[in-house]
Protein backbone atom coordinates (compact mmCIF):
# COMPACT_ATOMS: atom_id res chain seq x y z
CA UNK A 1 0.00 0.00 0.00
CA UNK A 2 1.36 3.61 -0.93
CA UNK A 3 1.89 5.22 2.69
CA UNK A 4 0.04 8.38 2.94
CA UNK A 5 1.50 10.46 5.53
CA UNK A 6 -1.74 11.46 7.41
CA UNK A 7 -2.30 8.10 7.58
CA UNK A 8 1.27 7.52 9.30
CA UNK A 9 0.81 10.46 11.70
CA UNK A 10 -2.38 9.36 12.43
CA UNK A 11 -1.85 6.01 13.68
CA UNK A 12 1.51 7.23 15.51
CA UNK A 13 0.42 10.56 17.37
CA UNK A 14 -3.18 8.65 18.10
CA UNK A 15 -1.82 5.68 19.36
CA UNK A 16 1.14 7.28 21.95
CA UNK A 17 -1.90 9.66 23.07
CA UNK A 18 -4.20 7.19 23.65
CA UNK A 19 -1.73 5.06 25.55
CA UNK A 20 -0.81 8.19 27.20
CA UNK A 21 -4.05 8.45 28.26
CA UNK A 22 -4.78 4.84 29.67
CA UNK A 23 -1.81 4.82 31.67
CA UNK A 24 -2.40 7.98 33.17
CA UNK A 25 -5.99 7.06 33.59
CA UNK A 26 -5.72 3.65 35.48
CA UNK A 27 -2.50 5.29 37.21
CA UNK A 28 -4.80 7.86 38.65
CA UNK A 29 -7.92 5.51 39.37
CA UNK A 30 -5.59 3.12 41.12
CA UNK A 31 -4.01 5.97 42.95
CA UNK A 32 -0.44 5.88 42.03
CA UNK A 33 0.18 8.94 40.06
CA UNK A 34 1.37 12.05 42.40
CA UNK A 35 -1.35 14.87 42.89
CA UNK A 36 0.67 17.20 40.32
CA UNK A 37 -1.08 20.17 38.36
CA UNK A 38 1.60 19.98 36.17
CA UNK A 39 1.55 16.18 35.75
CA UNK A 40 -2.27 16.60 34.24
CA UNK A 41 -1.07 18.90 31.83
CA UNK A 42 2.02 16.22 30.71
CA UNK A 43 -0.54 13.46 31.16
CA UNK A 44 -3.86 13.82 30.25
CA UNK A 45 -3.42 16.98 28.38
CA UNK A 46 -0.54 15.89 26.73
CA UNK A 47 -2.60 13.10 25.18
CA UNK A 48 -5.69 14.67 24.09
CA UNK A 49 -3.14 17.57 22.47
CA UNK A 50 -1.69 14.08 20.42
CA UNK A 51 -4.95 12.61 20.05
CA UNK A 52 -6.66 16.02 18.41
CA UNK A 53 -3.65 16.04 16.08
CA UNK A 54 -3.59 12.35 14.87
CA UNK A 55 -7.24 12.53 14.30
CA UNK A 56 -7.47 16.08 12.15
CA UNK A 57 -4.69 14.62 9.92
CA UNK A 58 -6.41 11.31 9.13
CA UNK A 59 -9.12 13.57 7.51
CA UNK A 60 -6.63 14.89 4.90
CA UNK A 61 -6.58 11.33 3.03
CA UNK A 62 -10.05 11.80 2.90
CA UNK A 63 -11.42 12.53 -0.75
CA UNK A 64 -14.01 14.56 0.77
CA UNK A 65 -13.10 15.59 4.56
CA UNK A 66 -16.55 17.55 4.88
CA UNK A 67 -18.70 13.94 4.37
CA UNK A 68 -16.72 12.72 7.31
CA UNK A 69 -19.76 12.74 9.55
CA UNK A 70 -21.13 9.98 7.71
CA UNK A 71 -19.46 7.48 8.67
CA UNK A 72 -20.56 7.64 12.36
CA UNK A 73 -23.75 6.26 10.83
CA UNK A 74 -22.24 2.74 10.01
CA UNK A 75 -21.10 1.88 13.04
CA UNK A 76 -23.22 -1.64 13.44
CA UNK A 77 -21.09 -2.54 10.49
CA UNK A 78 -17.73 -0.89 10.10
CA UNK A 79 -14.83 -0.30 12.21
CA UNK A 80 -14.15 3.00 10.83
CA UNK A 81 -17.21 4.32 12.20
CA UNK A 82 -16.84 2.39 15.41
CA UNK A 83 -13.70 4.02 15.77
CA UNK A 84 -14.94 7.25 15.18
CA UNK A 85 -17.81 6.79 17.59
CA UNK A 86 -15.38 5.44 20.29
CA UNK A 87 -13.25 8.45 19.83
CA UNK A 88 -15.16 11.19 19.87
CA UNK A 89 -16.98 9.33 23.53
CA UNK A 90 -13.89 8.91 24.76
CA UNK A 91 -13.08 12.99 24.61
CA UNK A 92 -15.79 13.17 27.49
CA UNK A 93 -14.17 11.60 30.15
CA UNK A 94 -10.88 12.25 29.21
CA UNK A 95 -11.78 16.19 29.20
CA UNK A 96 -13.65 15.80 32.45
CA UNK A 97 -10.45 13.92 34.09
CA UNK A 98 -7.96 16.20 32.42
CA UNK A 99 -9.48 19.52 33.99
CA UNK A 100 -10.90 17.71 36.64
CA UNK A 101 -7.04 16.52 37.97
CA UNK A 102 -6.01 20.36 37.71
CA UNK A 103 -9.49 22.22 39.82
CA UNK A 104 -10.07 19.46 42.46
CA UNK A 105 -6.75 17.38 42.59
CA UNK A 106 -6.06 13.51 41.22
CA UNK A 107 -7.85 11.98 44.71
CA UNK A 108 -10.98 13.26 43.92
CA UNK A 109 -14.06 10.84 43.30
CA UNK A 110 -14.82 11.95 39.64
CA UNK A 111 -11.53 12.83 38.30
CA UNK A 112 -10.69 8.80 39.54
CA UNK A 113 -13.71 7.65 37.45
CA UNK A 114 -13.04 9.63 34.92
CA UNK A 115 -9.96 8.62 34.43
CA UNK A 116 -10.59 4.37 34.37
CA UNK A 117 -13.57 5.43 31.89
CA UNK A 118 -10.92 7.53 29.58
CA UNK A 119 -8.34 4.72 29.95
CA UNK A 120 -11.02 2.13 28.66
CA UNK A 121 -12.10 4.65 25.91
CA UNK A 122 -8.64 4.79 25.06
CA UNK A 123 -7.90 1.08 24.82
CA UNK A 124 -11.26 0.33 22.61
CA UNK A 125 -10.05 2.96 19.89
CA UNK A 126 -6.86 2.01 19.58
CA UNK A 127 -8.35 -1.94 19.23
CA UNK A 128 -11.00 -0.75 16.71
CA UNK A 129 -8.48 1.08 14.97
CA UNK A 130 -6.55 -2.20 14.59
CA UNK A 131 -9.57 -4.19 13.55
CA UNK A 132 -10.14 -1.65 10.77
CA UNK A 133 -6.61 -3.11 9.23
CA UNK A 134 -7.29 -6.68 10.84
CA UNK A 135 -10.81 -6.89 8.59
CA UNK A 136 -9.06 -6.45 5.63
CA UNK A 137 -8.81 -10.16 4.33
CA UNK A 138 -7.33 -9.11 1.00
CA UNK A 139 -4.45 -7.80 2.69
CA UNK A 140 -2.62 -11.29 4.23
CA UNK A 141 0.00 -8.73 5.96
CA UNK A 142 -2.66 -7.28 8.05
CA UNK A 143 -5.44 -9.94 8.12
CA UNK A 144 -3.34 -11.68 10.86
CA UNK A 145 -3.22 -12.07 14.68
CA UNK A 146 -0.68 -9.86 14.92
CA UNK A 147 -2.20 -6.82 13.81
CA UNK A 148 -4.42 -5.90 17.34
CA UNK A 149 -2.30 -7.10 19.62
CA UNK A 150 1.01 -4.78 18.16
CA UNK A 151 -1.46 -1.98 18.16
CA UNK A 152 -1.95 -2.24 21.50
CA UNK A 153 1.35 -2.85 22.45
CA UNK A 154 2.92 0.43 20.62
CA UNK A 155 0.47 2.33 22.18
CA UNK A 156 1.20 1.35 25.41
CA UNK A 157 4.93 1.31 24.78
CA UNK A 158 4.80 5.18 23.71
CA UNK A 159 2.18 5.84 26.24
CA UNK A 160 4.70 4.95 28.51
CA UNK A 161 7.72 6.74 27.26
CA UNK A 162 5.68 9.40 27.69
CA UNK A 163 4.38 9.12 30.86
CA UNK A 164 8.22 8.66 32.14
CA UNK A 165 9.33 11.63 30.44
CA UNK A 166 5.85 14.26 31.73
CA UNK A 167 7.02 12.59 35.30
CA UNK A 168 10.70 13.61 35.04
CA UNK A 169 10.10 17.17 33.54
CA UNK A 170 7.27 17.77 36.62
CA UNK A 171 10.14 16.94 38.96
CA UNK A 172 8.09 13.82 40.27
CA UNK A 173 10.04 10.80 38.35
CA UNK A 174 9.16 7.23 39.86
CA UNK A 175 10.97 4.44 39.40
CA UNK A 176 8.23 2.33 38.66
CA UNK A 177 7.21 4.49 35.49
CA UNK A 178 10.38 3.34 34.23
CA UNK A 179 10.48 0.24 35.13
CA UNK A 180 6.72 0.04 33.29
CA UNK A 181 8.18 1.73 29.88
CA UNK A 182 10.92 -0.86 29.73
CA UNK A 183 9.00 -3.67 30.17
CA UNK A 184 5.56 -2.41 27.79
CA UNK A 185 8.92 -1.98 24.55
CA UNK A 186 9.98 -4.94 25.52
CA UNK A 187 7.02 -6.88 24.72
CA UNK A 188 5.92 -4.44 21.70
CA UNK A 189 9.67 -5.47 20.58
CA UNK A 190 9.01 -9.03 20.89
CA UNK A 191 5.50 -8.59 19.33
CA UNK A 192 6.66 -6.54 16.21
CA UNK A 193 9.58 -8.99 15.45
CA UNK A 194 7.12 -12.37 15.81
CA UNK A 195 4.75 -10.08 13.11
CA UNK A 196 7.44 -9.39 10.73
CA UNK A 197 8.66 -12.88 11.02
CA UNK A 198 4.71 -14.04 10.15
CA UNK A 199 4.60 -11.48 7.50
CA UNK A 200 7.70 -13.10 6.09
CA UNK A 201 6.30 -16.72 5.93
CA UNK A 202 3.42 -16.12 4.30
CA UNK A 203 2.49 -17.65 1.23
CA UNK A 204 0.63 -15.02 -0.79
CA UNK A 205 -1.93 -15.02 -3.29
CA UNK A 206 -1.31 -16.13 -6.65
CA UNK A 207 -3.63 -15.07 -9.65
CA UNK A 208 -4.56 -18.99 -9.74
CA UNK A 209 -5.59 -18.48 -6.32
CA UNK A 210 -7.00 -15.44 -6.85
CA UNK A 211 -8.96 -16.58 -9.77
CA UNK A 212 -9.99 -19.91 -7.74
CA UNK A 213 -9.13 -21.49 -11.54
CA UNK A 214 -6.33 -24.03 -9.91
CA UNK A 215 -3.05 -25.18 -10.16
CA UNK A 216 -0.94 -23.86 -13.04
CA UNK A 217 0.10 -20.50 -14.54
CA UNK A 218 -2.45 -17.88 -14.77
CA UNK A 219 -1.86 -14.28 -16.25
CA UNK A 220 -3.57 -11.15 -16.87
CA UNK A 221 -3.97 -10.80 -20.64
CA UNK A 222 -4.74 -6.85 -20.52
CA UNK A 223 -5.34 -5.30 -17.26
CA UNK A 224 -8.65 -4.34 -16.22
CA UNK A 225 -8.49 -0.61 -17.94
CA UNK A 226 -6.06 1.22 -19.30
CA UNK A 227 -5.72 4.10 -16.98
CA UNK A 228 -4.47 4.90 -13.56
CA UNK A 229 -6.88 4.42 -10.50
CA UNK A 230 -7.15 4.20 -7.06
CA UNK A 231 -6.45 0.42 -6.79
CA UNK A 232 -2.97 1.01 -8.27
CA UNK A 233 -2.37 4.18 -6.72
CA UNK A 234 -2.68 3.07 -3.24
CA UNK A 235 -2.38 -0.72 -3.31
CA UNK A 236 0.07 -1.07 -6.19
CA UNK A 237 3.08 0.40 -4.59
CA UNK A 238 6.39 -1.56 -3.71
CA UNK A 239 9.62 -1.24 -1.40
CA UNK A 240 12.92 -2.50 -2.21
CA UNK A 241 13.82 -5.17 -0.49
CA UNK A 242 17.12 -3.57 0.61
CA UNK A 243 15.12 -0.63 2.08
CA UNK A 244 12.73 -2.26 3.69
CA UNK A 245 15.46 -4.52 5.53
CA UNK A 246 17.40 -1.13 6.57
CA UNK A 247 14.21 0.71 7.38
CA UNK A 248 13.39 -2.46 10.11
CA UNK A 249 17.07 -2.24 11.72
CA UNK A 250 16.33 1.32 11.85
CA UNK A 251 13.09 0.58 13.15
CA UNK A 252 13.84 -1.74 15.96
CA UNK A 253 17.05 0.68 16.97
CA UNK A 254 15.22 4.13 17.50
CA UNK A 255 11.62 2.05 18.71
CA UNK A 256 13.18 0.02 20.66
CA UNK A 257 16.96 -0.49 21.80
CA UNK A 258 17.86 3.32 22.21
CA UNK A 259 14.58 3.93 24.41
CA UNK A 260 15.37 0.75 26.38
CA UNK A 261 19.13 1.73 26.80
CA UNK A 262 18.09 5.27 27.43
CA UNK A 263 15.44 5.15 30.53
CA UNK A 264 17.51 1.40 32.09
CA UNK A 265 20.40 3.86 32.50
CA UNK A 266 18.12 6.61 34.04
CA UNK A 267 16.58 4.05 36.20
CA UNK A 268 20.07 3.19 36.76
CA UNK A 269 21.23 6.07 38.26
CA UNK A 270 18.50 7.03 40.59
CA UNK A 271 15.05 9.19 39.05
CA UNK A 272 15.48 13.17 39.78
CA UNK A 273 17.84 15.52 38.72
CA UNK A 274 18.69 17.24 34.85
CA UNK A 275 20.56 13.91 33.69
CA UNK A 276 17.27 11.68 34.74
CA UNK A 277 15.47 14.39 32.17
CA UNK A 278 17.76 14.29 29.70
CA UNK A 279 17.29 10.86 29.55
CA UNK A 280 13.87 10.54 29.51
CA UNK A 281 13.23 13.34 26.71
CA UNK A 282 16.31 11.17 24.72
CA UNK A 283 14.25 8.12 24.83
CA UNK A 284 11.04 9.86 23.54
CA UNK A 285 13.32 11.86 20.81
CA UNK A 286 14.71 8.50 19.62
CA UNK A 287 11.10 6.82 19.39
CA UNK A 288 9.32 8.96 17.39
CA UNK A 289 11.27 8.37 14.34
CA UNK A 290 11.43 5.36 14.89
CA UNK A 291 7.52 4.87 15.21
CA UNK A 292 6.97 6.89 12.15
CA UNK A 293 9.28 4.31 10.28
CA UNK A 294 7.67 1.40 11.50
CA UNK A 295 4.30 2.77 10.50
CA UNK A 296 5.79 3.58 7.29
CA UNK A 297 6.84 -0.06 6.51
CA UNK A 298 3.06 -1.60 7.93
CA UNK A 299 1.67 -0.06 5.05
CA UNK A 300 4.38 0.03 2.44
CA UNK A 301 5.09 -3.60 3.23
CA UNK A 302 1.53 -4.56 3.05
CA UNK A 303 -0.08 -6.03 -1.06
CA UNK A 304 -3.53 -6.15 -1.92
CA UNK A 305 -4.42 -9.32 -3.45
CA UNK A 306 -6.23 -7.05 -6.58
CA UNK A 307 -2.65 -6.04 -7.65
CA UNK A 308 -2.39 -9.39 -8.99
CA UNK A 309 -4.98 -8.61 -11.59
CA UNK A 310 -2.55 -5.59 -12.77
CA UNK A 311 0.19 -8.41 -13.43
CA UNK A 312 1.76 -7.13 -9.80
CA UNK A 313 4.27 -10.46 -8.69
CA UNK A 314 2.95 -11.98 -5.67
CA UNK A 315 5.99 -10.28 -3.94
CA UNK A 316 6.39 -7.95 -1.25
CA UNK A 317 9.50 -6.19 -2.02
CA UNK A 318 11.19 -5.80 -5.40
Amino acid sequence: MHPAFSVIFFTSASGAGYGLLALTGLGAAMGLLPDNAALAIGGPGLALVLITAGLLSSTFHLGHPERAWRAFSQWRSSWLSREGVLSVLTYVPAVVFAGGWIVFGIDAGVVRIAGLLAAFGALATVATTAMIYASLKPIPDWSNGFTLPVYLAFALATGAVLLNAALALTGAPQPAAGWLAIVLILIAWALKAAAWRHGDSLALPTAASATGLGAGEVRSIEWPHAGDNFVLKEMGYRVARKHAVKLRRIAQILTFALPLVLILSGVSIGQGGALSVLLALLAVCAMVPGVLAERWLFFAEARHTATLYYGYPSTRTI
